[in-house]
């Protein structure tokens, strides 16, 4: 559709949105109405909610509409399924410039239902508001299926810390964009668009995790969590640690060391978690580190020693030196 969200106006986008949209059978009542409905078998609702804000989170001349969609699903939907529940429903909060072009904000809606899909949830419900910066609010739902909830809290020394999805491939493609490059491609995408492994929070779950939490902000900031709030100490191997070919040939251009990436770059939205050592864990799943009693505070190490270099994310503090 052609021309502005102001010239469409409120209720004109909404249609224009929701017209975009598919349901699944936990969507009882879909939107339109006051609220969604959603079915909750469990009798459990797990939520998150987060927020991207244009110049921030994301660049249009970085990023199309349709992989911001993409992004900011993902990156709420990979929170439901590190609690160990299954992705449900999702509500938007949107707001736009009047002088946003309309087929900008209905790209968005295609990449969001579209990573929904993915996840095996459905868009229900949101709000649009004009305002001078765009901003993407997620709120995303999900089912636990009977099971208990995996915490940051439960790791216990013995238990092996394993990792599945990509670790450190948004950040270097976040060094690629940022010196004015689009290639190596699967870089760029991966920071464009993040394909977290949403099946594997349940199925991490049935498995017996003692912890879980998908890497958002980056590994080491991300297993700190789990540290505190189980109270041990986590030490990572990184000779364990794979680092693509591709991944040490962009540090090399760049001059950072790859490893960087890996253990302090967030928003790939990998899935990782602590299990007991007898568990058998599928070959998708990497074994990366261990936990220990705390010889102090709890705290990560690398190799036995604390990482004391700068990185990963910090809302009110930006990209460190990482990215």
């Amino acid at each position: 559709m052609k021309g502005t969200v102001g010239e469409l106006g409120e209720f004109g986008l909404i249609k224009e949105l929701t017209s975009r949209l598919t349901s699944t059978p936990a969507v009882r009542l879909g939107p339109g109405d006051d609220a969604a409905v959603v079915a909750a078998p469990d009798r459990r609702v797990v939520a998150s909610t987060d927020i991207l804000l244009e110049g921030r989170h994301f660049r249009r001349d970085w990023s199309t509409a349709y992989d911001v969609g993409r992004k900011a699903a993902a990156q709420n939907l990979a929170d439901i399924a590190a609690m160990g529940a299954v992705p449900t429903a999702l509500l938007l909060g949107l707001v736009v410039p009047a002088a946003l072009p309309v087929t900008w904000a209905g790209e968005l809606m295609d990449g969001i239902r579209d990573e929904c899909q993915v996840a095996g949830a459905a868009v229900v419900g949101g709000d649009v508001v004009a305002g001078e910066t765009i901003t993407v609010a997620i709120t995303a739902l999900g089912d636990l299926r009977n099971h208990e909830p995996v915490t940051r809290a439960g790791a216990r020394p013995g238990d092996v810390v394993a990792v599945t999805g990509w670790l450190g491939w948004s950040a270097a493609g976040y060094a690629v964009l940022s010196r004015g490059f689009r290639s190596p491609r699967a870089f760029v995408e991966a920071h464009r668009r993040p394909e977290p492994p949403y099946h594997a929070g349940p199925a991490a779950a049935g498995l017996g995790a003692t912890a879980m939490t998908d890497v958002s902000d980056g590994l080491v900031a991300d297993l700190g969590h789990i540290a505190e709030a189980s109270k041990v100490r986590i030490d990572l191997r990184s000779g364990l640690i794979d680092i693509p070919s591709q991944m040490s040939d962009i540090g090399q251009a760049v001059g950072v060391d790859p490893l960087q990436w890996v253990l302090t770059g967030g928003e790939d939205h990998a899935i990782v978690a602590t299990f007991p050592q007898d568990v058998k864990l599928p070959a998708r799943w990497k074994v990366i580190g261990e936990v220990l009693n705390p010889s102090a505070l709890p705290q990560v190490t690398v190799d036995g020693a604390p990482w004391t270099s700068k990185g990963g994310w910090d809302h009110f503090g930006g990209i460190e030196d990482a990215h």
